[in-house]
């Protein structure tokens, strides 16, 4: 849930006084040791975008490009997974050339204290809770655009990026209902110690374990495609074409069920009539502005442009929602923990609460 693009407004980026400080002088140490120079005069400028991995804007070799590592404290299972989002982008980026292009990675505790990589740079405009009014006017378009690039990376063949051995299609949707289990339990024990998870999240996990997932496709997964990781052309902006530059946000990249991918950007996907937190969470803003495609013409389109089976919807839909509220638990668990002040998200438990509550919903088929 982060982004990496320059907007020309200083919000982009933290204040430095609110930045998360790095040890820079040991990374340019390491950097030199690996025959690269890393500038420190102005320094590194921390991104704003997002609640999850740290973002920095840095100057190597003479180039601006991004540093990218995990946030402090204890990492959910799976999650803020460096080494496997540098193995990606060091090489889908072949393929499908709106994925950045990895270009240094280290696992040695010692630079940073974390594992991190540094990719390549695209600078556009990532649009977020509101959007530009060039782009207001062209939301059906933007809705549409949004499938099609998921659609077109669903369709590169992992063995032609050297990306066939990632993760294990097999088995991949009951690992998930396990894994989003599991990951609900060890968040809930610092949010709710007294009483283990909400209610309504044991129900939907009792649901989900209970089904027969169905048999779906293999395709590359992104595992969290939605607008705010989109970088666009930032002629957009002025009324210029709706031209994607890049795809953020690899950490939990793997392979298996398409329309997994599918689900999780229209858990994202805010309608007008949903509740207050699929409001509050401020992922997409599909319900501020009119000509959105609703998330059932989404679902249709991917369906058209693909040729996939949609007709087992309701699981995939079930059980991203259900993400959904676990991703945004997870985020307020670090708050709980002591790991982070960050006001913002001081503010997500009680959004949390609602979206595990929607969540509930769509199981029982009262809302979609």
């Amino acid at each position: 849930m982060q982004a990496t693009s320059k907007m020309s407004v200083d919000a982009e980026y933290f204040a430095p006084e609110h930045q998360q400080p790095q040890p820079w002088a040991r990374l340019a140490e390491w950097l030199e040791a690996e025959g690269h120079v890393l500038a420190l005069d102005p320094p590194p400028r921390q991104f704003t975008g997002g609640f999850g991995n740290l973002n920095y804007l840095v100057a190597l070799d003479g180039k601006e490009a991004v540093l990218r590592r995990p946030p402090a404290g204890p990492l959910p299972p799976g999650g803020n997974d460096m080494g496997r989002e540098y193995r990606v982008l060091s090489r889908l980026w072949r393929a499908f050339p709106l994925a950045p292009k990895g270009l240094l990675f280290s696992d040695d505790l010692g630079i940073l204290g974390a594992p991190f990589f540094i990719m390549e740079y695209r600078a556009g405009v990532v649009i977020r809770d509101t959007l530009p009014p060039a782009v207001a006017a062209r939301t059906a378009e933007l809705s549409e655009k949004l499938i099609g690039i998921l659609a077109e990376f669903h369709a590169v063949d992992p063995k032609s990026v050297d990306l066939d051995t990632l993760g294990n299609p097999e088995g991949f949707l009951k690992r998930s209902v396990d894994g989003w289990i599991k990951r609900c339990a060890v968040a809930s024990a610092d949010v709710y110690p007294d009483k283990g998870p909400h209610p309504a999240a044991r129900e939907i996990g009792a649901w989900l374990a209970g089904q027969t997932p169905p048999a779906g496709g293999v395709s590359l997964l992104h595992n969290d495609f939605k607008l705010n990781n989109i970088i666009w052309d930032a002629a957009a902006a002025q009324g210029g074409p709706l031209r994607p530059i890049a795809v953020l946000d690899w950490d939990m990249c793997t392979r298996g069920d398409p329309l997994f991918d599918l689900a999780t950007l229209v858990s994202y996907w805010i309608e007008p009539g949903d509740p207050a937190a699929m409001h509050e969470m401020g992922q997409m803003p599909t319900a501020l502005t009119p000509g959105w495609l609703d998330r059932r013409r989404i679902v249709e389109l991917y369906a058209r442009k693909t040729g996939r089976d949609v007709s087992h919807f309701h699981f995939y839909r079930v059980l991203t929602a259900f993400k959904l509220y676990i991703i945004f638990l997870q985020i307020y668990a670090r708050y709980c923990r002591g790991t982070t002040t960050d006001p913002r998200i001081k503010s997500l438990g009680p959004t949390a609460d609602g979206l595990v509550a929607f969540a509930h919903e769509i199981m029982k088929g009262r809302a979609f």
